[in-house]
Protein backbone atom coordinates (compact mmCIF):
# COMPACT_ATOMS: atom_id res chain seq x y z
CA UNK A 1 0.00 0.00 0.00
CA UNK A 2 1.29 3.60 -1.01
CA UNK A 3 2.42 5.96 2.14
CA UNK A 4 0.41 9.09 2.69
CA UNK A 5 2.68 12.12 1.56
CA UNK A 6 4.51 13.79 4.55
CA UNK A 7 3.27 16.63 6.59
CA UNK A 8 3.77 20.00 6.08
CA UNK A 9 7.27 21.26 7.72
CA UNK A 10 5.65 22.99 10.52
CA UNK A 11 3.96 19.90 11.36
CA UNK A 12 6.12 17.75 14.19
CA UNK A 13 6.12 14.17 12.39
CA UNK A 14 4.35 11.34 14.36
CA UNK A 15 5.65 7.96 14.89
CA UNK A 16 4.45 4.67 12.97
CA UNK A 17 2.27 2.66 14.42
CA UNK A 18 3.91 -0.49 16.15
CA UNK A 19 3.33 -4.04 14.39
CA UNK A 20 0.99 -5.24 17.18
CA UNK A 21 -1.12 -2.37 16.95
CA UNK A 22 -1.79 -3.09 13.70
CA UNK A 23 -2.41 -6.76 13.99
CA UNK A 24 -4.83 -5.87 16.88
CA UNK A 25 -6.77 -3.44 13.95
CA UNK A 26 -7.04 -6.26 11.91
CA UNK A 27 -8.36 -8.72 14.22
CA UNK A 28 -10.75 -6.24 15.36
CA UNK A 29 -12.54 -5.45 12.10
CA UNK A 30 -12.65 -9.61 11.30
CA UNK A 31 -14.52 -9.64 14.75
CA UNK A 32 -17.08 -6.70 13.82
CA UNK A 33 -17.69 -8.76 10.59
CA UNK A 34 -17.73 -11.74 12.01
CA UNK A 35 -20.56 -10.62 14.52
CA UNK A 36 -22.24 -8.99 12.05
CA UNK A 37 -22.99 -12.17 9.89
CA UNK A 38 -23.99 -13.77 12.91
CA UNK A 39 -27.01 -11.49 13.46
CA UNK A 40 -27.76 -11.14 10.25
CA UNK A 41 -28.20 -15.30 9.90
CA UNK A 42 -30.35 -14.83 13.39
CA UNK A 43 -33.21 -12.59 12.04
CA UNK A 44 -33.13 -14.77 8.77
CA UNK A 45 -36.01 -17.64 8.74
CA UNK A 46 -34.44 -21.03 10.04
CA UNK A 47 -35.66 -24.21 8.11
CA UNK A 48 -36.78 -26.90 10.53
CA UNK A 49 -38.43 -30.29 9.81
CA UNK A 50 -41.14 -31.64 12.49
CA UNK A 51 -43.15 -34.96 12.83
CA UNK A 52 -47.23 -35.36 14.05
CA UNK A 53 -47.56 -38.31 15.24
CA UNK A 54 -50.78 -39.74 13.41
CA UNK A 55 -53.38 -42.66 14.43
CA UNK A 56 -51.81 -45.98 13.69
CA UNK A 57 -48.67 -44.49 14.88
CA UNK A 58 -47.69 -42.97 11.44
CA UNK A 59 -45.62 -39.69 11.19
CA UNK A 60 -45.63 -37.38 8.48
CA UNK A 61 -42.92 -34.01 7.87
CA UNK A 62 -44.41 -30.87 7.88
CA UNK A 63 -43.07 -28.52 5.57
CA UNK A 64 -40.25 -25.94 6.98
CA UNK A 65 -41.12 -22.34 6.91
CA UNK A 66 -38.16 -21.50 5.04
CA UNK A 67 -39.31 -22.98 2.02
CA UNK A 68 -43.63 -22.72 2.28
CA UNK A 69 -43.42 -19.40 -0.11
CA UNK A 70 -41.98 -22.05 -2.59
CA UNK A 71 -43.73 -24.61 -2.44
CA UNK A 72 -46.88 -22.79 -2.53
CA UNK A 73 -46.67 -21.43 -5.90
CA UNK A 74 -46.22 -25.06 -7.68
CA UNK A 75 -48.21 -28.56 -7.35
CA UNK A 76 -48.03 -30.17 -4.13
CA UNK A 77 -47.33 -33.65 -3.65
CA UNK A 78 -47.85 -36.07 -0.43
CA UNK A 79 -44.31 -34.80 1.18
CA UNK A 80 -45.18 -31.10 1.09
CA UNK A 81 -48.46 -31.12 2.80
CA UNK A 82 -49.89 -31.72 6.59
CA UNK A 83 -50.71 -35.11 8.02
CA UNK A 84 -54.52 -34.32 7.92
CA UNK A 85 -53.60 -34.50 3.52
CA UNK A 86 -50.52 -36.37 3.73
CA UNK A 87 -50.08 -40.02 2.61
CA UNK A 88 -49.59 -42.29 5.76
CA UNK A 89 -47.05 -44.51 6.41
CA UNK A 90 -47.59 -47.98 5.41
CA UNK A 91 -45.68 -50.79 4.32
CA UNK A 92 -44.92 -51.96 0.72
CA UNK A 93 -46.90 -55.15 -0.69
CA UNK A 94 -46.03 -56.60 -4.40
CA UNK A 95 -49.02 -56.15 -6.80
CA UNK A 96 -49.91 -57.65 -9.76
CA UNK A 97 -51.43 -56.49 -12.96
CA UNK A 98 -54.06 -58.57 -14.18
CA UNK A 99 -56.22 -58.15 -17.58
CA UNK A 100 -57.53 -55.13 -18.04
CA UNK A 101 -61.46 -54.46 -17.87
CA UNK A 102 -63.35 -53.81 -21.10
CA UNK A 103 -64.25 -50.30 -20.43
CA UNK A 104 -63.09 -47.53 -17.46
CA UNK A 105 -65.51 -46.86 -14.80
CA UNK A 106 -65.94 -43.83 -12.42
CA UNK A 107 -68.24 -44.32 -10.21
CA UNK A 108 -69.09 -47.63 -10.95
CA UNK A 109 -70.41 -50.71 -8.94
CA UNK A 110 -69.45 -54.13 -7.99
CA UNK A 111 -70.65 -57.21 -6.06
CA UNK A 112 -69.21 -60.36 -5.68
CA UNK A 113 -70.90 -63.47 -5.45
CA UNK A 114 -68.36 -66.86 -5.32
CA UNK A 115 -65.66 -66.38 -8.04
CA UNK A 116 -67.51 -63.48 -9.80
CA UNK A 117 -66.90 -59.78 -9.62
CA UNK A 118 -70.23 -58.26 -11.30
CA UNK A 119 -69.40 -54.48 -12.14
CA UNK A 120 -72.15 -52.16 -13.10
CA UNK A 121 -72.31 -49.18 -14.84
CA UNK A 122 -70.35 -46.11 -14.03
CA UNK A 123 -68.78 -43.15 -16.44
CA UNK A 124 -66.76 -44.11 -19.31
CA UNK A 125 -66.04 -40.07 -19.73
CA UNK A 126 -68.12 -36.89 -17.42
CA UNK A 127 -70.13 -36.98 -20.85
CA UNK A 128 -70.70 -40.63 -21.11
CA UNK A 129 -72.25 -43.29 -18.92
CA UNK A 130 -72.25 -47.06 -19.09
CA UNK A 131 -75.70 -48.99 -18.96
CA UNK A 132 -74.22 -53.05 -18.82
CA UNK A 133 -72.45 -55.28 -16.86
CA UNK A 134 -69.35 -56.95 -16.90
CA UNK A 135 -67.81 -59.66 -15.68
CA UNK A 136 -64.99 -60.39 -13.93
CA UNK A 137 -63.89 -64.72 -13.01
CA UNK A 138 -61.18 -65.12 -10.55
CA UNK A 139 -61.02 -68.48 -11.44
CA UNK A 140 -59.20 -67.85 -14.57
CA UNK A 141 -58.58 -64.45 -13.87
CA UNK A 142 -60.44 -63.30 -17.13
CA UNK A 143 -63.59 -60.94 -18.38
CA UNK A 144 -66.43 -62.21 -19.91
CA UNK A 145 -70.08 -62.35 -19.90
CA UNK A 146 -71.06 -58.91 -20.22
CA UNK A 147 -74.73 -58.24 -20.56
CA UNK A 148 -77.29 -54.93 -20.36
CA UNK A 149 -78.98 -53.39 -17.91
CA UNK A 150 -82.47 -52.12 -17.40
CA UNK A 151 -82.96 -48.69 -20.07
CA UNK A 152 -84.39 -47.01 -16.73
CA UNK A 153 -81.74 -48.37 -14.23
CA UNK A 154 -79.18 -45.37 -13.41
CA UNK A 155 -75.82 -45.15 -14.58
CA UNK A 156 -73.73 -43.85 -11.67
CA UNK A 157 -74.16 -42.80 -7.90
CA UNK A 158 -75.96 -46.41 -7.37
CA UNK A 159 -76.97 -48.25 -4.04
CA UNK A 160 -76.32 -52.14 -4.17
CA UNK A 161 -76.36 -55.08 -1.62
CA UNK A 162 -76.54 -58.79 -2.67
CA UNK A 163 -78.07 -62.16 -0.94
CA UNK A 164 -75.79 -64.07 -2.46
CA UNK A 165 -77.89 -65.06 -5.51
CA UNK A 166 -79.99 -61.72 -6.05
CA UNK A 167 -78.34 -58.40 -6.50
CA UNK A 168 -80.66 -55.22 -5.12
CA UNK A 169 -80.13 -52.23 -7.15
CA UNK A 170 -81.21 -48.79 -5.54
CA UNK A 171 -81.50 -45.35 -7.05
CA UNK A 172 -78.40 -43.28 -7.96
CA UNK A 173 -78.09 -40.92 -11.27
CA UNK A 174 -79.47 -41.37 -14.48
CA UNK A 175 -77.36 -40.28 -17.37
CA UNK A 176 -73.95 -38.47 -17.69
CA UNK A 177 -72.32 -35.07 -16.44
CA UNK A 178 -74.87 -34.05 -13.26
CA UNK A 179 -78.18 -35.18 -14.28
CA UNK A 180 -81.18 -35.62 -11.67
CA UNK A 181 -81.70 -39.11 -9.71
CA UNK A 182 -84.27 -41.86 -10.35
CA UNK A 183 -85.96 -43.26 -7.65
CA UNK A 184 -86.53 -46.91 -9.73
CA UNK A 185 -84.91 -50.11 -7.99
CA UNK A 186 -84.39 -53.36 -9.39
CA UNK A 187 -83.43 -56.54 -8.67
CA UNK A 188 -80.78 -58.99 -11.38
CA UNK A 189 -80.93 -62.77 -11.15
CA UNK A 190 -78.01 -63.54 -11.20
CA UNK A 191 -78.30 -67.00 -12.31
CA UNK A 192 -81.02 -66.24 -15.27
CA UNK A 193 -79.54 -62.95 -15.71
CA UNK A 194 -83.00 -62.05 -15.89
CA UNK A 195 -84.01 -58.31 -13.89
CA UNK A 196 -86.98 -57.20 -11.76
CA UNK A 197 -88.54 -54.11 -10.73
CA UNK A 198 -88.91 -53.23 -7.02
CA UNK A 199 -90.88 -50.43 -5.24
CA UNK A 200 -89.40 -47.15 -5.86
CA UNK A 201 -87.80 -45.07 -3.09
CA UNK A 202 -90.15 -42.69 -1.75
CA UNK A 203 -87.78 -39.95 -3.19
CA UNK A 204 -84.61 -40.42 -5.23
CA UNK A 205 -80.99 -39.87 -3.67
CA UNK A 206 -77.44 -40.22 -4.87
CA UNK A 207 -75.53 -43.14 -3.75
CA UNK A 208 -77.07 -43.77 -0.41
CA UNK A 209 -75.60 -46.64 2.23
CA UNK A 210 -77.44 -49.57 1.25
CA UNK A 211 -76.96 -53.06 2.48
CA UNK A 212 -78.98 -56.35 3.48
CA UNK A 213 -79.87 -56.67 7.43
CA UNK A 214 -81.96 -59.22 9.01
CA UNK A 215 -84.54 -59.77 6.28
CA UNK A 216 -84.39 -56.23 5.02
CA UNK A 217 -83.02 -53.69 2.71
CA UNK A 218 -82.15 -50.96 4.04
CA UNK A 219 -81.21 -47.43 2.34
CA UNK A 220 -80.01 -44.52 4.24
CA UNK A 221 -78.35 -41.47 3.50
CA UNK A 222 -76.69 -40.10 0.38
CA UNK A 223 -76.92 -36.92 -1.24
CA UNK A 224 -81.04 -35.50 -2.21
CA UNK A 225 -82.40 -34.21 -5.40
CA UNK A 226 -79.94 -31.30 -5.85
CA UNK A 227 -76.83 -33.62 -5.65
CA UNK A 228 -75.41 -31.65 -3.06
CA UNK A 229 -77.81 -31.63 0.18
CA UNK A 230 -76.78 -34.48 2.46
CA UNK A 231 -79.88 -36.62 3.25
CA UNK A 232 -80.57 -38.27 6.39
CA UNK A 233 -83.56 -40.19 5.71
CA UNK A 234 -83.13 -44.07 6.55
CA UNK A 235 -85.29 -46.64 5.53
CA UNK A 236 -86.03 -50.56 4.85
CA UNK A 237 -87.90 -52.55 2.59
CA UNK A 238 -88.45 -56.72 3.53
CA UNK A 239 -87.15 -58.92 0.55
CA UNK A 240 -86.92 -62.43 0.11
CA UNK A 241 -85.44 -64.10 -2.82
CA UNK A 242 -85.00 -61.41 -5.16
CA UNK A 243 -88.62 -60.19 -4.48
CA UNK A 244 -89.87 -57.14 -2.29
CA UNK A 245 -92.67 -58.91 0.71
CA UNK A 246 -94.12 -55.01 1.15
CA UNK A 247 -95.36 -52.76 -1.42
CA UNK A 248 -94.15 -49.88 0.10
CA UNK A 249 -90.52 -48.81 2.33
CA UNK A 250 -90.66 -48.12 5.58
CA UNK A 251 -89.04 -45.22 7.56
CA UNK A 252 -86.36 -46.33 10.21
CA UNK A 253 -84.40 -44.32 12.47
CA UNK A 254 -82.55 -41.82 10.66
CA UNK A 255 -78.32 -41.68 10.19
CA UNK A 256 -76.66 -39.53 12.18
CA UNK A 257 -74.76 -37.85 9.34
CA UNK A 258 -76.08 -37.82 5.53
CA UNK A 259 -74.21 -37.47 2.48
CA UNK A 260 -73.01 -40.01 -0.19
CA UNK A 261 -70.00 -42.32 -1.32
CA UNK A 262 -69.55 -44.29 2.11
CA UNK A 263 -69.34 -47.89 2.53
CA UNK A 264 -72.06 -49.99 4.48
CA UNK A 265 -71.36 -53.51 5.53
CA UNK A 266 -72.91 -55.87 7.64
CA UNK A 267 -70.85 -57.74 9.91
CA UNK A 268 -71.33 -59.56 12.97
CA UNK A 269 -74.76 -59.70 12.43
CA UNK A 270 -74.61 -55.47 13.33
CA UNK A 271 -75.27 -52.55 10.69
CA UNK A 272 -72.41 -50.31 9.72
CA UNK A 273 -71.66 -47.41 7.72
CA UNK A 274 -68.24 -45.91 7.06
CA UNK A 275 -66.51 -42.86 6.15
CA UNK A 276 -68.47 -40.49 3.26
CA UNK A 277 -68.49 -37.09 2.89
CA UNK A 278 -71.39 -33.97 2.68
CA UNK A 279 -71.64 -31.91 -0.17
CA UNK A 280 -71.11 -32.74 -3.91
CA UNK A 281 -70.92 -31.32 -7.39
CA UNK A 282 -74.09 -29.94 -8.69
CA UNK A 283 -75.59 -29.24 -11.97
CA UNK A 284 -74.67 -25.61 -13.33
CA UNK A 285 -78.27 -24.16 -13.45
CA UNK A 286 -79.78 -23.61 -16.65
CA UNK A 287 -77.45 -25.88 -18.03
CA UNK A 288 -78.89 -27.98 -21.13
CA UNK A 289 -76.60 -30.70 -20.52
CA UNK A 290 -76.26 -30.48 -16.54
CA UNK A 291 -72.54 -29.53 -16.58
CA UNK A 292 -71.10 -29.95 -13.38
CA UNK A 293 -69.68 -27.47 -11.11
CA UNK A 294 -67.78 -27.40 -7.54
CA UNK A 295 -69.35 -27.49 -4.61
CA UNK A 296 -68.06 -27.44 -1.00
CA UNK A 297 -67.38 -31.09 0.22
CA UNK A 298 -66.79 -32.25 3.50
CA UNK A 299 -65.27 -35.70 3.92
CA UNK A 300 -65.59 -37.25 7.19
CA UNK A 301 -64.12 -40.39 8.96
CA UNK A 302 -67.00 -40.94 11.16
CA UNK A 303 -68.03 -45.08 11.39
CA UNK A 304 -71.51 -45.38 13.08
CA UNK A 305 -73.65 -49.02 13.85
CA UNK A 306 -76.83 -49.94 14.07
CA UNK A 307 -77.23 -52.44 17.19
CA UNK A 308 -80.07 -54.65 18.46
CA UNK A 309 -81.65 -51.83 20.26
CA UNK A 310 -81.73 -49.77 16.91
CA UNK A 311 -79.94 -46.94 18.08
CA UNK A 312 -77.02 -45.63 16.50
CA UNK A 313 -73.80 -45.73 17.82
CA UNK A 314 -70.30 -44.05 17.12
CA UNK A 315 -67.00 -46.62 16.90
CA UNK A 316 -63.51 -45.68 16.30
CA UNK A 317 -62.65 -43.36 13.22
CA UNK A 318 -61.20 -44.34 9.88
CA UNK A 319 -57.14 -42.92 10.08
CA UNK A 320 -58.08 -40.37 7.97
CA UNK A 321 -61.23 -38.86 6.45
CA UNK A 322 -62.35 -40.93 3.30
CA UNK A 323 -64.73 -40.84 0.87
CA UNK A 324 -65.65 -42.61 -2.72
CA UNK A 325 -65.87 -45.90 -1.06
CA UNK A 326 -69.27 -47.13 -1.10
CA UNK A 327 -67.42 -50.47 -3.12
CA UNK A 328 -64.11 -50.44 -2.28
CA UNK A 329 -64.19 -52.71 0.85
CA UNK A 330 -64.20 -56.48 1.71
CA UNK A 331 -64.91 -58.46 4.72
CA UNK A 332 -61.89 -60.84 5.32
CA UNK A 333 -60.95 -62.99 8.80
CA UNK A 334 -63.21 -60.72 10.73
CA UNK A 335 -61.69 -57.25 9.20
CA UNK A 336 -63.04 -55.31 7.42
CA UNK A 337 -59.89 -53.72 4.74
CA UNK A 338 -60.66 -50.81 2.65
CA UNK A 339 -58.96 -49.25 -0.61
CA UNK A 340 -58.91 -45.86 -1.89
CA UNK A 341 -60.69 -42.99 -1.86
CA UNK A 342 -60.51 -39.31 -1.42
CA UNK A 343 -59.63 -37.80 1.54
CA UNK A 344 -60.35 -33.58 2.04
CA UNK A 345 -59.77 -31.15 -0.68
CA UNK A 346 -55.75 -29.29 -0.53
CA UNK A 347 -56.05 -26.19 1.78
CA UNK A 348 -53.85 -24.48 -0.51
CA UNK A 349 -54.83 -25.65 -4.01
CA UNK A 350 -58.61 -26.33 -3.34
CA UNK A 351 -58.08 -29.79 -5.59
CA UNK A 352 -59.33 -33.24 -4.40
CA UNK A 353 -57.02 -35.58 -2.78
CA UNK A 354 -57.15 -39.07 -3.63
CA UNK A 355 -56.38 -42.01 -1.09
CA UNK A 356 -53.73 -44.69 -1.95
CA UNK A 357 -53.63 -46.42 1.74
CA UNK A 358 -55.12 -49.62 2.84
CA UNK A 359 -57.17 -49.66 5.74
CA UNK A 360 -57.98 -52.62 7.85
CA UNK A 361 -60.35 -52.09 10.68
CA UNK A 362 -59.86 -55.06 13.41
CA UNK A 363 -63.62 -55.93 13.93
CA UNK A 364 -62.45 -57.95 17.48
CA UNK A 365 -60.70 -55.05 18.64
CA UNK A 366 -62.35 -52.44 17.12
CA UNK A 367 -59.46 -51.05 15.90
CA UNK A 368 -57.60 -49.59 12.45
CA UNK A 369 -54.43 -50.22 11.11
CA UNK A 370 -52.83 -48.84 7.80
CA UNK A 371 -51.93 -52.41 6.06
CA UNK A 372 -50.30 -51.25 2.64
CA UNK A 373 -50.80 -49.33 0.00
CA UNK A 374 -52.06 -49.62 -3.81
CA UNK A 375 -49.72 -48.80 -6.95
CA UNK A 376 -51.15 -45.24 -7.30
CA UNK A 377 -53.84 -42.97 -5.36
CA UNK A 378 -57.48 -43.96 -6.65
CA UNK A 379 -60.87 -43.37 -6.14
CA UNK A 380 -64.51 -45.37 -6.35
CA UNK A 381 -62.22 -48.59 -7.18
CA UNK A 382 -64.41 -51.85 -7.29
CA UNK A 383 -62.79 -54.65 -4.80
CA UNK A 384 -63.26 -58.31 -4.32
CA UNK A 385 -61.18 -61.09 -2.46
CA UNK A 386 -60.74 -64.80 -3.42
CA UNK A 387 -57.87 -67.29 -2.49
CA UNK A 388 -56.23 -65.00 -0.68
CA UNK A 389 -55.68 -62.10 -3.19
CA UNK A 390 -57.07 -58.77 -2.62
CA UNK A 391 -58.29 -57.56 -6.28
CA UNK A 392 -59.01 -54.07 -7.41
CA UNK A 393 -60.26 -52.54 -10.75
CA UNK A 394 -61.25 -49.20 -12.20
CA UNK A 395 -61.92 -45.52 -11.04
CA UNK A 396 -59.74 -42.64 -11.36
CA UNK A 397 -56.10 -42.24 -10.04
CA UNK A 398 -53.76 -39.88 -9.26
CA UNK A 399 -51.42 -37.84 -11.78
CA UNK A 400 -48.42 -38.92 -10.19
CA UNK A 401 -46.48 -39.83 -7.02
CA UNK A 402 -46.08 -35.77 -6.39
CA UNK A 403 -49.38 -34.95 -6.88
CA UNK A 404 -52.63 -36.39 -5.60
CA UNK A 405 -55.70 -34.93 -7.20
CA UNK A 406 -57.81 -36.96 -10.11
CA UNK A 407 -56.54 -36.79 -13.60
CA UNK A 408 -57.66 -40.41 -15.93
CA UNK A 409 -60.60 -42.80 -15.79
CA UNK A 410 -58.63 -46.39 -15.74
CA UNK A 411 -60.11 -50.23 -15.97
CA UNK A 412 -56.83 -51.54 -15.20
CA UNK A 413 -57.19 -54.77 -12.47
CA UNK A 414 -54.29 -55.37 -9.99
CA UNK A 415 -53.93 -57.71 -6.86
CA UNK A 416 -51.93 -58.15 -3.95
CA UNK A 417 -51.32 -61.07 -1.56
CA UNK A 418 -53.71 -60.17 1.31
CA UNK A 419 -51.98 -61.48 4.97
CA UNK A 420 -54.16 -60.74 7.87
Amino acid sequence: MARPPPPAAAAEPKAPPSKHVVAFAVVAILGFVLVGNLLRASSSPTVWSSRIDLPSHTATPMPSSANKNTKEKKSIGSVDINATFADLAAPELKWEEMVEAPVPRLDGAAIQIKNLLYVFAGYGNINYVHSHVDVYNFLDNTWGGRFDMPKEMAHSHLGMATDGRYIYVVTGQYGPQCRGPTARNFVLDTETKEWHDLPPLPVPRYAPATQLWRGRLHVMGGSKEDRHEPGLEHWSLAVKDGKALEDEWRSEIPIPRGGPHRACVVANDKLMVIGGQEGDFMAKPGSPIFKCVTRKEVVYSNVYMLDDGMKWKELPSMPKPDSHIEFAWVNVNNSLVIAGGTTEKHPITKKMVLVGEIFRFNLKTLEWTVIGRLPFRIKTTLVGYWDGWLYFTSGQRDKGPKDPSPKKVVGCMWRTKLHL
